[in-house]
C-alpha cells in the first residue's frame, strides 16, 4: 500500500510537470519568435551587403565597422536597460524594445552614406539593448535550474531557425530589385523590420510579468514554481539578497562574459561575412547561398536541442560547452586552408553547428550562480562584455579582407577566440565546483554531532 508521503510526492511532481508544460507552451513560442525577429534584424545586413555595398560604394572596412557599431550601442545600454526592466516589468519593457528596434531596423532602408549607416546601426543596437538578457532573466522566473538548458534551447532555437527563414527569403527579397523604385536590399530591410514593431503588441498582450500574474496557472502550480525557484535562489552563489554592485563585480560574471566574448567574436566574424564567403567559394547565386545558410540553420537547431537536453539529463555543463568550442576552432582552421568548395562548406557548417550546440548549456551556467535582482544585473553585465564581440569580429573580417583581398586570414584568426572560449569555460566551471565544495564543507562543519 503506497504511503501518504509517496502520494504527496507524486501529486507534487504532477503539479510541477503541469506548471512547466503550461509555461513552455504559452511563453517559449512567443519569446522564440521575438528573438528570431531580433536576430534577423541584427544580421540581415550580411545578405543586404551583397548589393548594398556596391550600390553605396562601401568598402569591406566600412561595412565591417557599421556592422560592429550595433554592438557598441547595445553594450553601453545593456545594464541600464535590464535595470529598467525590473522597474517597469518584463512584458512592458520587452515590448518597448521590440517596437523601437523594429522601426530602426526598417529605417536601414534609407541610409545613403557611411555616416548614416554608422548612425542607424548604433541606434539600432541601443534600441535592442537588454532584450536578450531580459529574456534570460524572465526565464529564471518560470523554469527551475534543472530545466533551464532545455528551456533556453527551446527559445534560443529561434537563432538558427531565423537563419533558415532569412536564408530562404533573402534571395526573393533581393529579387524585388527596382519594384516601387526600391533596391532589393531596401525591400529586405523594410519587410524584415516592420514585423518586429508589430509583434511588440503581442508581447504586451500575452506575456505575464511572472507566475503570480499568470491566470492560466492554478494556485498550486504558482506555489510549486515559487518553492522551486526559492530553492534555486538559496543555492545560488549570488542570490536575491545580493546588491547589484556585487553581481557586477563578481569574477564569475566576468568569466562567463569572457567565454561568450570569445565564442561570439568568432561566430559574428563568420556570420556577417558568411554569404560573401560562401558565394566566393561556390560561385552560386544569392538564392542558392541563402538556401545553404538555411540548411546550416536546420542542422544548428537540431544540435542545440539535442545538446541542451543531454546537458540537463546528465547535469553536466562544462564539456557540453568546451567540446563545441574546440570543434569551432577545427572548422575555421580547415576552412581557412582548403580551397575545395565542398570542404569549405562542410568545415564552416561544422563551426556553425558547434556554436549553436553549446548555447543551451552555456546560457544555463550563469543562472547556477545568479538569482533574483542579482541575476538581472549580472546577466546584463555578462551580455555587455559579450556585445563587444559583435564589433571586434566583423571589423576584423573587414580589415583583413581589405588588406589581403580574401577572407582566409580572417577565418584563420578565429581559431584563437574559439579556443579562448573553451579555456574560459574550463576555468569558470572549475571555480564553480570549488565554490560548491567549500559551501558543502561549511554546511557539514556546522551540523550538530
Amino acid at each position: 500500500m503506497p504511503s501518504v508521503g509517496h502520494d504527496h510526492e507524486q501529486g507534487d511532481r504532477a503539479i510541477g510537470a503541469s506548471a512547466q508544460r503550461k509555461a513552455a507552451l504559452r511563453l517559449l513560442p512567443i519569446i522564440s519568435i521575438g528573438y528570431g525577429l531580433a536576430y534577423m534584424d541584427r544580421i540581415n545586413i550580411s545578405f543586404a551587403s551583397l548589393r548594398m555595398n556596391s550600390d553605396l560604394h562601401f568598402s569591406a572596412t566600412v561595412y565591417g565597422l557599421g556592422a560592429g557599431l550595433f554592438f557598441i550601442g547595445y553594450a553601453f545600454c545593456e545594464i541600464p536597460s535590464n535595470l529598467l526592466l525590473l522597474r517597469f516589468g518584463p512584458k512592458r519593457w520587452l515590448a518597448r524594445i521590440m517596437f523601437t528596434w523594429g522601426l530602426l531596423a526598417t529605417a536601414m532602408m534609407f541610409v545613403k552614406t557611411p555616416w548614416q549607416f554608422y548612425g542607424v546601426r548604433l541606434l539600432l543596437g541601443m534600441a535592442e539593448a537588454g532584450f536578450f538578457p531580459g529574456v534570460l532573466y524572465y526565464l529564471t522566473l518560470w523554469f527551475p535550474a534543472s530545466m533551464r538548458a532545455r528551456a533556453v534551447s527551446r527559445f534560443y532555437i529561434a537563432l538558427p531557425l531565423s537563419s533558415v527563414l532569412m536564408g530562404a527569403v533573402a534571395g526573393w527579397l533581393m529579387g524585388l530589385q527596382g519594384r516601387l523604385g526600391l533596391s532589393g536590399w531596401q525591400w529586405l530591410f523594410l519587410l524584415e523590420g516592420l514585423p518586429a514593431a508589430l509583434f511588440s503588441f503581442v508581447f504586451l498582450w500575452i506575456l505575464p510579468d511572472g507566475p503570480m500574474q499568470a491566470a492560466w496557472l492554478t494556485v498550486a502550480e504558482r506555489m510549486w514554481l515559487k518553492r522551486q525557484l526559492d530553492a534555486d535562489s538559496a543555492h545560488a552563489h549570488i542570490g536575491h539578497e545580493a546588491g547589484v554592485m556585487r553581481a557586477l563585480l563578481s569574477p564569475k560574471v566576468w568569466m562567463i562574459g569572457a567565454y561568450f566574448l570569445c565564442a561570439l567574436t568568432a561566430n559574428y566574424a563568420y556570420y556577417f561575412s558568411a554569404p560573401a564567403i560562401l558565394q566566393g567559394a561556390t560561385g552560386w547565386s544569392v538564392t542558392n547561398v541563402g538556401f545553404l545558410v538555411a540548411l546550416f540553420g536546420v542542422a544548428g537547431a537540431a544540435a542545440m536541442l539535442l545538446n541542451g537536453a543531454h546537458s540537463d539529463r546528465t547535469g553536466e555543463r562544462a564539456l557540453h560547452c568546451i567540446l563545441p568550442c574546440i570543434l569551432m576552432a577545427v572548422g575555421y582552421a580547415i576552412a581557412s586552408y582548403v580551397r575545395i568548395p565542398w570542404m569549405i562548406i562542410a568545415s564552416l557548417a561544422l563551426s556553425f553547428v558547434a556554436f549553436m550546440a553549446m548555447q543551451g548549456p552555456a546560457l544555463a551556467v550563469p543562472t547556477q550562480f545568479l538569482a533574483g535582482r542579482a541575476a538581472a544585473a549580472g546577466i546584463a553585465a555578462m551580455n555587455t562584455i559579450t556585445m563587444f564581440s559583435g564589433f571586434i569580429g566583423p571589423y576584423w573580417m573587414g580589415v583583413t579582407k581589405d588588406a589581403t583581398g580574401t577572407y582566409w586570414l580572417g577565418l584563420r584568426g578565429l581559431v584563437i577566440p574559439s579556443l579562448g572560449a573553451a579555456l574560459a569555460m574550463f576555468v569558470l566551471t572549475r571555480s564553480l565546483a570549488r565554490s560548491r565544495g567549500i559551501a558543502a564543507g561549511a554546511v557539514l562543519a556546522n551540523e550538530p554531532a
